[in-house]
C-alpha cells in the first residue's frame, strides 16, 4: 500500500471530478492524502469529508488560485492581480507546510493537478511527482489549427504551465481532443477525460429535453433565450427553483445530473474538458457558450466544432439565432457524436501511468496487488 499526496486546483468542478474519478480507484490499494481549495474542496467534501468516513482518504483544505468576476463577467485584472499576490505571499509558506507534511507522513508519490505548491515540495524533498491536468494542453499540443489570438494565448500560459511544473518523473495531459504533440513534448502522455463510474455504467437515451449546466453568475439573458428553444430544458447549476417556461431547475445531485445527461436529447453549457469529456463519452452533442475571456474554454470549443460533435457562441453573444442554428444541425452531430460513445475515457491509461511510477520508485510498497490493478 503506498502512500500518495494529491493536490488540484479549485476553481469549477472539472478538476475535482478528475480527482475524484482516480482516487476511486486508488483509494483501495493506497492511502491518499487529498489537498483541495475553494470550490473542488467543496466538491469533495461530501465524500471525502470527516462525516463520510472514507477509508485510506483524507481530505485537507488549502489556499489557492481563484478567477475574479465583475458584474458576472470574468474580470481578468483582478483574476491576475489575486494570482500575483498568491504566488507572493500564499505560495511559499503553503510550500513550506508541504514539505513538513512530507517530512511527516513520507508520501511514496505526489500527484498535481494544476496546483503549484505540492510540485515544488515534492521536488526538494525528492518525492516523485506526475504532474495530471488539462492544462498541458496549453504547452505540449500543437494548436496550429486555432486561430491566432488563442495561439498566442496558448503561448503565453504554456510559460506559466513550466512555473507549475519543473522535474516531474511523468506528464499527463487529459483531454477530450488529441492533436499532435509538439516537438519537444513528446514524453507527454495523452490521455482522454476521466471518466466517473457512474457515468461509465450510464446507458444513454435520446430523451425529449436537453440538458444545460451554467454557472451561478450565468446572466439572466440566457435564461430566456433557452426559454426559446422548442425542447424542454433540465438546468443544473442554478439550484432549485420554481419552473420558468420551458425551463425546470434541479437540484445538485451527482446521480440525478448523470440519469438526466444519459437521457438527454443534447447539452447546452460551458466549454469545461471535464463537462464536455462526459457528455461525447455518452454521445451526447453539446452547444458550448464559454465567456469571451474565458481562454481555456474558447480553445476547448474550438475543438469541439473541429471534431463535427457540436458549435459553440460565446456566453456574450448567445442568442435564439444561435440554439435554433444548433438544434437544425442536431442530426448531423448526433451522427458523429454517437461514434465517441463509449470512448475516450482515460482513466485506465492514467492509472497505468501512476502505478507504473509506484513500481519503478517505491515497489516495496505494493507487490502482487500493485501489478494486478495496472494490468
Amino acid at each position: 500500500m503506498a502512500r500518495i499526496f494529491y493536490s488540484l486546483a479549485g476553481e469549477g468542478r472539472g478538476h475535482a471530478a478528475r480527482v475524484r474519478t482516480l482516487v476511486e480507484h486508488l483509494r483501495h490499494d493506497h492511502e491518499l492524502w487529498l489537498f483541495a481549495p475553494d470550490e473542488a474542496y467543496d466538491f469533495l467534501t461530501r465524500f471525502y469529508g470527516p462525516e463520510s468516513r472514507t477509508p485510506n482518504v483524507t481530505l485537507m483544505r488549502i489556499p489557492g488560485l481563484r478567477f475574479h468576476y465583475t458584474h458576472g463577467r470574468l474580470d481578468l485584472f483582478k483574476s491576475v492581480a489575486s494570482g500575483l499576490c498568491y504566488a507572493w505571499k500564499e505560495l511559499p509558506r503553503l510550500v513550506a507546510t508541504f514539505r513538513q507534511r512530507i517530512a511527516a507522513v513520507r508520501p511514496d508519490l505526489a500527484i498535481s493537478d494544476f496546483e503549484p505548491s505540492l510540485p515544488r515540495a515534492a521536488l526538494r524533498e525528492r518525492v516523485p511527482l506526475i504532474s495530471l491536468d488539462h492544462q498541458h494542453v496549453l504547452a505540449a499540443y500543437d494548436l496550429s489549427s486555432l486561430p491566432a489570438p488563442l495561439q498566442r494565448y496558448a503561448w503565453l500560459m504554456s510559460w506559466v504551465v513550466r512555473w507549475y511544473y519543473t522535474g516531474q518523473t511523468e506528464t499527463v495531459a487529459s483531454s477530450f481532443f488529441t492533436p499532435p504533440l509538439k516537438r519537444g513534448w513528446e514524453h507527454v502522455h495523452q490521455v482522454g477525460p476521466m471518466i466517473r463510474s457512474e457515468v461509465a455504467n450510464a446507458t444513454p437515451r435520446d430523451g425529449d429535453y436537453l440538458l444545460s449546466y451554467l454557472r451561478t453568475n450565468t446572466p439572466d439573458r440566457v435564461l430566456d433565450t433557452l426559454q426559446r428553444a422548442e425542447l424542454p430544458v433540465k438546468v443544473y447549476g442554478l439550484g432549485e427553483r420554481p419552473a420558468l417556461g420551458r425551463l425546470s431547475f434541479c437540484p445538485i445531485h451527482e446521480q440525478w445530473f448523470v440519469d438526466d445527461l444519459a437521457g438527454c436529447r443534447a447539452v447546452v453549457c460551458a466549454a469545461g474538458n471535464q463537462l464536455l469529456g462526459e457528455a461525447l463519452y455518452l454521445g451526447k452533442p453539446v452547444l458550448t457558450i464559454p465567456e469571451s475571456l474565458h481562454h481555456e474554454q474558447l480553445i476547448n470549443a474550438h475543438f469541439l466544432e473541429q471534431m463535427g460533435v457540436g458549435a459553440w457562441e460565446t456566453l456574450e453573444e448567445f442568442d435564439a439565432d444561435t440554439l435554433q442554428r444548433f438544434l437544425e444541425r442536431l442530426p448531423d452531430y448526433q451522427s458523429r457524436a454517437r461514434a465517441l460513445c463509449g470512448r475516450l475515457d482515460g482513466t485506465h491509461d492514467a492509472l497505468a501511468i501512476i502505478h507504473d511510477v509506484l513500481a519503478r520508485t517505491a515497489p516495496h510498497t505494493h507487490g502482487v496487488r500493485l501489478n494486478e490493478s495496472a494490468a
